[in-house]
């Protein structure tokens, strides 16, 4: 989850019109239709109200998605850790295959109160290359998350939704017994909100771009964390 910045402007004037509402609400677009089953289909689970606010995952659409979610990502605090800067067609780059794929990694916006704050990656990370850095279960559901405003970073919006999304997961994923993700280690108020979300460390692990900290949260300890 890499620190993210951007000035409150860039979620401000995002506020969801009733058309926006319902355009979210429509799911996929026409002709397309990715098998979402490796995930059980996280577009459709729905709304959860947290500490912070009323929140959901959306799924990420290129053509209305793209400039803002670029716009984070060259935030020089999202740019450390993501390595996404440059013009929209790198993230586009980025989004794309994910999109086009098996459907084993959802992006998604988060939006917090009718606001886009926030990317998010739901991933199979059982699938993933990250299997071969760590002892994988079948069904580990991996995430990743970039906060999109400044006004949002150091109050516990991170923490706040990571626990609510960790807990959707292992709502709408009957057969995944824990959740992971693999944060910088230089990354210390990421791995910190992990931390505070119920996830425990689980070791130091060299992928191919960094050190990382492996955070698990089970579900068997999902109510005493």
């Amino acid at each position: 989850m890499p620190p993210t910045d951007a000035s409150a402007e860039d979620t401000l004037d995002l506020r969801l019109t009733d058309e926006l509402t319902a355009l979210f609400a429509d799911g996929d677009p026409p002709g397309r239709a990715p098998d979402s089953r490796l995930l059980d289909s996280p577009a459709q689970w729905g709304p959860v109200t947290t500490s912070v606010g009323v929140f959901q995952l959306v799924p990420v659409r290129v053509e209305r998605d793209l400039a803002l979610i670029s716009r984070w990502m060259n935030d020089p605090a999202v740019a450390a850790f993501w390595e996404l800067a440059g013009p929209e067609s790198v993230t586009a780059d980025h989004l794309r295959p994910q999109l086009d794929g098996d459907g084993r990694t959802a992006p998604c916006l988060g939006v917090l109160g009718g606001i886009p704050m926030s990317y998010w990656e739901i991933y199979r990370a059982d699938l993933d290359p990250l299997a071969r850095h760590y002892p994988a279960r079948p069904h580990d559901t991996g995430i990743h998350l970039l906060l999109g405003g400044v006004t949002d970073r150091g109050r516990g919006v991170g923490t706040a939704l990571l626990r609510a999304v960790a807990d959707l997961v292992l709502d709408h994923r009957p057969r995944c017994g824990r959740v992971v993700a693999e944060p910088d280690l230089r990354n210390t108020p990421s791995v910190s909100a992990f931390l505070s979300a119920g996830f425990r460390f689980g070791a130091e692990i060299d992928l191919p771009d960094k050190r990382a900290a492996l955070m698990v949260r089970e579900r068997a300890l999902r109510d005493l964390l």
